[in-house]
C-alpha cells in the first residue's frame, strides 16, 4: 500500500478480481457458505485486489485479466473514447490499471490506459472549459475520479483566469520589496 491513508487508493485496492489457486490452502475461509476451509489447486476465486496481490507475491495465485480491462472495452475505447462510460466499469480506472498491469499476464494493459487518457484528456479539459455546468454535469456521470478531479481543476483554472482577466490584481508586490532598507550609519 503506497498511500496508507489515501481514501481512494483504499477503494481502488477493494476492487474485486479473479484469480486462480496455483497451490492448496487450508484455513482461509473465503466462502462462508463452504462447509470446509479448504481451497484446491485451480479454484477460481474472486478477492479484493490486495489480498490477491499479497497472494500472488507469494506465488499462491495467478491473477486474471479484470473485465473492465477486456476486448470489449479496448474495442469502444478505440472507437470513440469520450464517450465509453469507464466509471461504470471502475471508478479508478487508471490507478487500479497502473495497479494491476505488473501483476497479470495481459502486458497490453499499459498501452491501453495511455490511449485512453490521451484521447480522453482533451476532450476533458474542452468540455471544463467551454460547457455550462449543467451540461458538464451529464458529462460528469461517465468519467472516472482521476477525470473528475482533472474536470474540476481545469474549471477552477478557467474561472480564476476570467477573474483576473476582468480586472483584478494584475501584479502583486512582493512582501519583501516592500520593506525599507535600515542604515548601516
Amino acid at each position: 500500500m503506497a498511500k496508507y491513508y489515501d481514501i481512494d487508493d483504499i477503494i481502488t485496492e477493494e476492487e474485486i478480481v479473479s484469480v486462480i489457486f496455483q497451490k492448496p490452502a487450508s484455513g482461509v475461509g473465503i466462502d462462508p457458505s463452504s462447509e470446509t476451509d479448504f481451497i484446491e489447486t485451480g479454484s477460481k476465486v474472486e478477492l479484493p485486489f490486495w489480498l490477491a496481490h499479497e497472494l500472488q507475491l507469494r506465488q499462491a495465485v495467478s491473477v486474471n485479466v479484470p473485465p473492465c480491462f477486456n476486448q470489449k472495452t479496448r474495442l469502444e475505447i478505440q472507437a470513440d473514447s469520450a464517450s465509453v462510460d469507464l466509471r461504470s466499469r471502475c471508478p479508478f480506472f487508471y490507478e487500479f490499471g497502473c495497479k494491476i498491469a505488473p501483476i497479470v499476464s495481459d502486458r497490453t494493459i499499459g498501452f491501453l490506459l495511455l490511449s485512453a487518457f490521451k484521447s480522453r484528456y482533451k476532450e476533458v479539459l474542452t468540455k471544463a472549459h467551454t460547457a455550462a455546468f449543467a451540461a458538464g454535469s451529464k458529462f460528469w456521470t461517465i468519467l472516472t475520479k482521476e477525470e473528475i478531479n482533472l474536470y474540476e481543476a481545469a474549471q477552477s483554472a478557467m474561472i480564476s483566469f476570467k477573474k483576473w482577466r476582468k480586472g483584478g490584481p494584475r501584479f502583486q508586490i512582493a512582501s519583501i520589496l516592500g520593506r525599507k532598507r535600515k542604515s548601516t550609519e
